[in-house]
């Protein structure tokens, strides 16, 4: 047990913590999330068609989420597919979800 005076996370894990959660903090980069966990792998053809939005706004979406360090890209020729970096931030939305849901 910490004493209120004390912090028991370090201001830069708050800090990054926060600007993560403010990244995938969007109906389409939560839809972008689910997508990715489900499919795996998908090109910003595949991702912005399913979301029926224009190409630039999918790929302001991925962007955000690339630097947060929430999705990874991975160039194949011509096409950039992404993924998420870690199935654990598909457990954000299901937490979300369970507690929302109630």
């Amino acid at each position: 047990m910490t004493m209120a005076n004390e912090m028991p996370y370090t201001f830069q894990f708050l800090e990054a913590s926060t600007e993560t959660l403010r990244a995938i903090a969007h109906p389409q980069r939560l839809l972008i999330m689910d997508m990715l966990y489900h499919e795996k792998s998908l090109n910003v053809t595949e991702i912005y068609e399913k979301l029926g939005v224009e190409q630039a706004v999918a790929s302001h979406h991925l962007r955000i989420l690339k630097d947060r360090g929430v999705v990874q890209v991975r160039r194949d020729g011509k096409n950039s597919n992404y993924s998420l970096t870690d199935d654990r931030f598909y457990n954000i939305m299901l937490i979300l979800n369970e507690l929302l849901s109630e």
